[in-house]
């Protein structure tokens, strides 16, 4: 009940109370932004996701997905692409399901992120005293648990480091650019 309470209850709230937004953009438009998430070698031949998350635009030949936003973040506009690990985690998430894997699992947000907390993917209140980050470019690795001893916790030491480590959805955030 503890994990409905922290993580299942605030999406669920999102999911269900997240106006669709009315948009002018073209199909088109949507692929180009869901493509701009990941290098080119990957996305050109990904399955591409409309805004829903769920409806495919483009069925892909290669493993990977890419969407035009984070739908469970209303009104998001970050693109991603994800591999078949990622998309486990992402449907976890979403459910608020306790995730683990004994793979490697690979993202990419190359237009950036929303501002989130490093420490709870549930919270909304950025003056609830966690550390806040609205990442650039980054790359996005899921590693099994025991893989993120060492590994830094804090978003502003300048390089990789582990965000949400005290959930099931840990991953390790790999910036792409200067700070």
């Amino acid at each position: 009940m503890k994990l409905f309470m922290k993580f299942v209850a605030p999406l669920a709230t999102l999911l269900l109370v997240a106006p669709i937004a009315q948009s002018h953009e073209t199909t088109a438009d949507i692929i180009a932004r869901a493509e701009s998430a990941a290098p080119s070698h990957v996305s050109k031949n990904a399955t591409i996701y409309d805004m829903d998350g769920h409806t495919v635009l483009r069925e892909g030949t290669n493993g990977w997905h890419c969407m035009p936003n984070i739908h469970l973040i209303p009104g998001d506009k970050h693109p991603m692409c994800n591999d078949a690990v990622w998309m486990k985690w992402m449907r976890a998430i979403a459910k608020g399901e306790d995730f683990s894997t004994d793979r490697i699992g690979l993202g990419y947000m190359l237009q950036g992120d929303a501002h989130v907390s490093n420490s709870d993917p549930a919270a909304t209140d950025p003056n609830n005293g966690d550390a806040w980050v609205e990442e650039g470019p980054h790359v996005m690795v899921i590693v099994p648990k025991e893989l993120l001893k060492g590994v830094s916790h804090d978003p502003h030491n300048g390089g990789p480091y582990v965000m949400w480590g005290d959930t099931p959805y840990a991953h390790i955030m790999f910036p792409m650019e200067n700070k």
